[in-house]
């Protein structure tokens, strides 16, 4: 994995995270490079693991999927540890170490009711390194905060990479088939796998398999991730916010703070806060700017919990490099 990236580099990265699936030709087209510069950079970027590709999916349409996040409070000698541990499991999404070193954040998506139990009622309790945690379900996620990759082209890059945000709501799709749910391990194990690859894993042709595709996004069963270490791209600064918020301002505190630059994901939760904002920005001037001109402005909002991500030990399902 980079340490740095020059200008060409981040482009082309910032390209890719807007477009996760775009062709070499059409980041070419859009950055105005040649392909072959594309290929020549951008290849080595997913060879080493800078760029990682993956799919991410919708809990709407997995009613059975139980998302949570999780805040823990470990034994600061051991907060790698459980990070560590949490990271590999299959369930967690994002694993982020808070705070003074002693905390964790984990969002997971658990397989059911029991699955929630039994992290709750025995696996924590029974990790002598864990000290306490509070639990917030995910009531809603807003959508718009998904779509912040775009935020990292200018509105001609977006439209020439043909980039469709994520569904705002979701309509009542098809039950999802076998060969979808192929589909989706598949991209999830790799978000640029070829369509030959794809379906060779849903047992169908290759334009089947791209229409499939097609409906999965289009219809936000899915959404595809090109995940990388965003202080490459200059976002060096990551916090949490956990905002307390008048119930009947809810859903427009979320749908307003979802659309800002800053933010890469929002969510309503259970817990003793209710709405959960993941910030990145340059630095941390720019987050203070960031509390003091959008949230300060907010009066809507009651109470604010600002928890700096030290470090990152899973994110969108993939393991980081160290952990």
């Amino acid at each position: 994995m980079r340490q740095t990236l020059d200008e060409t580099d981040r482009r082309i990265a910032a390209a890719l995270i807007a477009a996760p699936r775009a062709s070499w030709r059409a980041v070419a087209t859009c950055l105005g490079l040649s392909e072959r510069t594309v290929v020549r950079r951008a290849g080595p970027l997913y060879a080493d693991g800078t760029l990682r590709a993956t799919a991410e999916r919708n809990p709407i349409r997995f009613p059975h999927l139980v998302p949570m996040a999780l805040r823990i409070r470990c034994r600061p000698d051991r907060v790698r540890t459980v990070a560590s541990t949490l990271a590999r499991r299959a369930d967690t999404l994002w694993v982020d170490v808070l705070g003074g070193g002693d905390e964790i954040s984990a969002i997971f998506h658990l397989d059911g009711t029991e699955q929630r139990n039994r992290l709750l009622l025995r696996d924590l309790p029974a990790t002598a390194a864990v000290y306490s945690w509070t639990s917030h379900t995910l009531m809603r996620i807003f959508p718009a905060s998904l779509n912040w990759g775009t935020r990292l082209l200018s509105d001609e890059e977006t439209a020439c990479l043909g980039v469709r945000p994520f569904p705002l709501s979701t309509r009542s799709p098809a039950p999802l088939s076998e060969a979808d749910l192929a589909l989706i391990q598949a991209l999830a194990e790799d978000g640029r796998t070829d369509y030959a690859t794809l379906a060779e894993r849903a047992g169908t042709t290759p334009r089947t398999a791209r229409r499939h595709l097609e409906t999965l996004l289009h219809d936000g069963t899915i959404r595809l991730v090109t995940e990388t270490d965003l202080a490459l791209l200059g976002l060096g600064v990551k916090a949490q916010l956990w905002l307390s918020v008048k119930p009947n301002a809810l859903q427009a505190a979320g749908e307003h703070l979802s659309r800002e630059p800053a933010v890469r994901f929002t969510a309503a939760t259970t817990g003793p806060t209710n709405l959960l904002v993941m910030v990145t920005t340059k630095d941390l001037d720019a987050l203070y700017r960031f509390l003091t001109d959008t949230i300060g402005k907010m009066d809507q909002i009651t109470a604010i919990e600002t928890t700096p991500v030290l470090a990152t030990a899973k994110r969108t399902g993939l393991i980081r490099p160290g952990f």
